[in-house]
């Protein structure tokens, strides 16, 4: 039975739909930002859809929700699975929420087929992984691996000033909680690619082995204020002039690094902002990512000397600063075969391949053996309201998800494969 064993696509379909409802935008897609009422509002949702398939739900202090169906054996390690409801400001309807009603429709299946697993399963939702409204991207899965201090999470603010922790208080989420991580004994998170690369290579599954390294960065140039009229080019202290030299420099640097190179610049500001001033203040970030520790490396070391050049050439004042940073990750060999034996069992076409995007599974595999598994979106795009997928293709991950859990979930385990609870 267990080779025959399948999602019901249907379900998970009709189920992200009336999600994407919450938070929906004229366009099409959703804005469902982190800790918002409308955030509140698809956790209230995926709670109700919990509960009536007979899991309990707790969350903790940092808002993640966990969703438990209970094991033949509920003092072992559990199976874990999820990724997050929070949208971008104008998001899609999968990105994040499809991995987390996958996983819900896993729970689902194995209830329709009866089957008990010997470890409990449990379905995580965590908490602001786009970083869009407070910037930390992946706060909650940070907090839980120990890699983000929990007052630091509740000290990030939004643009009007609210912070994380006031957030959590108002839509009562006790902050006095216990913070601990479970023992966990593998997770899973099953996402759409957010690339172009499934889709053109005819592959249904891909199966990641890992994600690139990446950072983000911001750009200070300290200028003067000049009336755009009077004041002579070359008199100018114009910080412009530095992301003039900066934007083809960075870009010849990053195509010299071939095609798996990435640089993005993703905000551009200046002040006081007006259209007949000269700027006297220049901020906007870089973002540098690449899959190859050493290419990496050397891309973001020649980013700092070209700043440096630049600020030195206009005779200006200002620095780079890197604001974040994720290293590079390889899964876990055991995580990944799991997912492979998954795609063999159910025949899909699929390829191997490094994540482009950074996922919570990035701080969730610091502490616990992980693995993911990619489903394509039409065109690669994401972050975006026409985002897109097919419900063959959905429905494809699911399964592959389900049976990467159950060859875990129903083994009989190990003392090396169950790491003990920690408390954080």
């Amino acid at each position: 039975m267990v080779k025959t064993l399948r999602v019901n696509g249907d379900r998970l379909w009709s189920r992200l739909m009336e999600m994407a409802e919450i938070g929906a935008t004229p366009n099409g897609g959703c804005n469902r930002q982190a800790l918002t009422d409308l955030d509140a509002a698809g956790r209230d949702l995926l709670s109700r859809w919990a509960i009536a398939a007979g899991c309990s739900v707790r969350v903790d202090a940092v808002g993640n929700m966990f969703i438990r169906r209970p094991g033949r054996d509920e003092t072992l390690a559990v199976v874990m699975t999820g990724s997050h409801l929070d949208t971008q400001p104008t998001g899609g309807k999968f990105d994040g929420v499809y991995g987390v009603l996958a996983g819900l429709e896993v729970i689902e299946s194995l209830n329709d087929h009866g089957v008990t697993t010997v470890h409990p399963i449990e379905l995580c939702v965590w908490c602001n992984e786009e970083g869009c409204r407070f910037p930390m991207a992946m706060m909650g899965s940070a907090v839980w691996s120990g890699r983000l201090p929990l007052d630091t999470a509740y000290a990030l603010t939004d643009r009007a000033g609210t912070s994380v922790r006031q957030e959590l208080k108002r839509l009562g989420i006790p902050t006095d909680a216990p913070l601990s991580r479970q023992a966990v004994k593998a997770s899973f998170e099953v996402h759409i690619e957010q690339g172009p690369v499934l889709e053109q290579k005819a592959k249904t599954i891909g199966v990641v082995t890992g994600v690139q390294h990446m950072s983000r960065h911001e750009i200070i140039v300290e200028g003067q204020e000049a009336h755009a009229g009077p004041t002579p080019m070359d008199m100018r202290r114009d910080p412009i002039r530095v992301l003039a030299d900066l934007l083809p420099a960075l870009y010849a640097a990053t195509e010299r690094r071939g095609r798996d190179a990435r640089v993005t610049f993703g905000f551009i500001e200046t002040l006081p902002g007006s259209p007949n001033t000269v700027p006297g203040r220049l901020r906007f970030t870089v973002d540098i990512r690449h899959p190859d520790a050493g290419q990496y490396r050397s891309l973001r070391e020649e980013a700092d000397r070209l700043v440096d050049a630049a600020l030195e050439h206009h005779a200006l004042k200002g620095e780079i600063r890197c604001v974040w940073e994720a290293p590079g990750v390889s899964f876990d060999p055991t995580c990944v075969e799991a997912v492979r034996a998954a795609v063999s069992t159910l025949g899909f076409d699929a390829m191997e391949m490094v994540s482009g995007a950074g996922h919570d599974s990035c701080n969730v595999s610091a502490v616990v053996p992980t693995a993911m598994v990619f489903v394509p979106c039409a065109g690669g795009l994401s972050h975006n309201e026409a985002e897109s997928a097919l419900p063959g293709d959905l429905e494809a991950g699911a399964n592959v998800l389900l049976h990467a859990m159950m060859s875990l979930a129903t083994s009989t385990p190990t003392t090396a494969s169950v790491p003990a609870a920690t408390s954080i």
